[in-house]
């Protein structure tokens, strides 16, 4: 490609790209750690991350490398033979987790939509052919796909795209009491995120992931956590459900899982994963050499680097930098999450505190209206959040750049 300024690829854009993103006029085109540059040479601290997925930073030696090796061997075979590198993986992420067997595919979505089929073949061969309904919260986020936009009770994202795949019921996040009421014997599963990211980083009270975990014991239903955003170390632990001390019995993952690479897994336990036998479901593209190969080199080195401790460390700085602001600043009305994944709760539109933010050279985003949101790569250390806590300062007592 040739070295087009802003302004010609942006004009492009407009001309030939489908209009679906509200994108900001921003073309990065490199990235080291925690900081990328765009075409016009501007340096910007990323606070995004790929939305929660750049975990170990842009151009991560361990990664190039994995990247450049698997490049020049074999890139795509598909699942009609065995891949050494998705092997490996899922034995990964099952000896680090509570899992038995993992399914890859290509995006969160569609691990979502694995999950759902899943959880709807369970119950029709264990309970009933009627039991087929999945329990999902108010202010989740489960995927664009038919299923997983079904599973997202949202009227922003399911307007104009109806009829909706049946069978799903909404109840109100944190409730456990609303919980309990909707689960009946056509339950086949709850599906819920350990912390709403896209909802507006939601964390529910303490006893919450436990109390679904005694609902769907009781009832026989299978708990899913869509640990998509919350996965790989984002909120201090490898799985945010670790800090509630439970274990799901299936488990949806994403972005993070290969630094940028598309993939998607569904973890579960072996009484369930057992249902999932040969032409039940697949992917043409899912767990292939490139992806899985570079799947092991994220999750190996996030392990060996305790990226986890670091995100809840740093992040533990983060939020008391910005809790202290909040007491500074009656625009900031709350400030919450774990880890590296922190939600900004303002008296203000948060769209304009993004483009603020970025005309000062920090990167954010919005999870909702008012709630701004952090995702860094969790290789930020001390110094980048305070940078990060003194631009928005700057930018909410409204100082000049």
């Amino acid at each position: 490609m040739s070295q087009d300024t802003s302004k010609t690829l942006l004009d492009l854009a407009h001309r030939y790209l489908f209009q679906n993103y509200a994108r900001a006029p921003l073309c990065l085109v490199r990235g080291e750690g925690a900081r990328v540059w765009d075409t016009d040479g501007r340096e910007y601290l990323d606070f995004v991350g790929g939305i929660a997925v750049d975990a170990l930073g842009h151009s991560h030696p361990k990664i190039v490398g994995a990247i450049r090796e698997q490049a020049t061997a074999l890139l795509q075979v598909s699942n009609l033979y065995q891949i050494p590198s998705q092997i490996h993986l899922a034995k990964l992420l099952c000896d680090h987790s509570f899992g038995d067997r993992a399914f890859f595919c290509n995006s969160g979505a569609e691990a979502n939509e694995a999950a759902i089929k899943l959880a709807r073949k369970y119950a029709s061969q264990t309970r009933s052919t009627d039991c087929y309904e999945i329990v999902t919260m108010q202010g989740a986020f489960h995927g664009r796909t038919y299923g997983a936009l079904s599973a997202t009770p949202n009227e922003k994202y399911q307007h104009g795209f109806g009829p909706l795949v049946p069978g799903f019921k909404y109840v109100p996040y944190g409730d456990i009491t609303a919980a309990e009421r909707a689960v009946d014997n056509r339950t086949a599963a709850i599906l819920v995120e350990p912390i709403q990211g896209e909802g507006g980083v939601n964390v529910p009270p303490d006893d919450y992931l436990a109390g679904l975990r005694r609902i769907c014991d009781a009832s026989g239903a299978l708990l899913i956590l869509d640990e998509i955003q919350t996965g790989m170390g984002r909120t201090g632990r490898l799985w945010a459900h670790q800090h509630a001390g439970i274990e799901p019995d299936v488990m949806t993952l994403a972005k993070a899982l290969a630094s940028g690479i598309p993939i998607g897994a569904m973890v579960a336990k072996e009484f369930c994963a057992g249902v999932m036998v040969a032409g039940t479901h697949g992917t043409t593209f899912g767990g292939n050499p490139f992806a899985t190969t570079v799947g092991v080199a994220t999750l190996t080195t996030m392990l060996e680097d305790k990226l986890p401790d670091r995100a809840d460390r740093v992040g533990s700085h983060l939020m008391a930098q910005l809790r202290a602001l909040a007491g500074r600043l009656p625009a900031i009305r709350a400030v919450r999450g774990k880890g590296l994944l922190v939600g900004i709760d303002l008296d203000r539109p948060a769209g304009a505190v993004v483009s603020a933010c970025r005309d000062r050279g920090l990167l954010v985003l919005t999870a909702g209206d008012q709630i701004l949101r952090m995702t860094p790569p969790l290789v930020i250390d001390d110094t980048d959040a305070d940078r990060a806590v003194g631009i928005l300062e700057a930018v909410l007592v409204g100082a000049k750049p």
